[in-house]
């Protein structure tokens, strides 16, 4: 292949000889060889090289300092660890605060439940009448159960004669009532109440105060809190 140098060398050997040519011809026009001369440095020139673009320079991106990786995975195992914990002492706090709860409504309804039951079997043992002794007397057993059940039952006889010949017609109301002792199955209540009392002797009636301690059971077939001892205290 023909090179670029290779062929403007053969255009500056044409062009000379065309000059001479011309020289021997007109020669009178020197402005021809220096014309020649200016082009054959223009070809002997370097080529102008472009000017090289600048460089565009960006700012460097802040690169955040990053932890290792096992460092990383190591914190997390240890807060999954911490949260697991934690969670286990809460639900086992939770679970001992739950039974506490529980235990203690339990014990209050069985405190509420003995002293309702301590004042209506005083009310009843003390509002007592001639013209209703049966019902009255079985309501009394009804509310009973151990020792007291079975001293009730086998004077009621002796009772309920007294009441029909003197002619007994007696209502209680309870004043007042207290908690001594409570647990799930026994209670003890202390309960004041007020009786007016008719009978033969006294037909306008009298007014009597009782203070009476009653000792109560937790009966395991029905659940009901029933009266095992009843003592007068004042």
């Amino acid at each position: 292949m023909v090179s670029r140098d290779d062929r403007r060398a053969v255009a500056l050997a044409t062009r000379r000889r065309t000059v001479v040519i011309r020289r021997i011809v007109e020669p009178d026009e020197p402005a021809v060889e220096e014309k020649v001369a200016v082009e054959e440095k223009v070809a002997k020139a370097p080529p102008r090289k472009k000017p090289a673009k600048a460089a565009v320079r960006h700012p460097a991106p802040v690169r955040k300092p990053r932890l290792r990786k096992t460092t990383v995975s190591r914190r997390a195992r240890w807060a999954v660890r911490l949260l697991v914990i934690a969670l286990l002492g809460a639900l086992a706090a939770a679970g001992v605060l739950g039974r506490q709860w529980y235990g203690q409504r339990q014990l209050d309804t069985a405190r509420l439940q003995a002293m309702a039951a301590a004042r209506q079997e005083t009310v009843d043992f003390v509002s007592i009448s001639a013209a209703t002794i049966d019902q009255d007397l079985k309501r009394i057993v009804e509310g009973a159960t151990g020792e007291f059940r079975d001293e009730f039952t086998r004077d009621m006889a002796q009772v309920r004669a007294a009441v029909v010949e003197n002619k007994v017609q007696s209502k209680g109301t309870v004043l007042r009532a207290a908690v001594v002792s409570a647990g799930a199955r026994t209670a003890v209540v202390l309960v004041a109440l007020d009786a007016t009392v008719q009978n033969a002797k006294a037909p306008d009636g009298r007014l009597s105060h009782y203070r009476i301690q009653v000792s109560l059971g937790r009966d395991a077939g029905s659940g009901r809190w029933l009266v095992s001892q009843l003592q007068f205290v004042g």
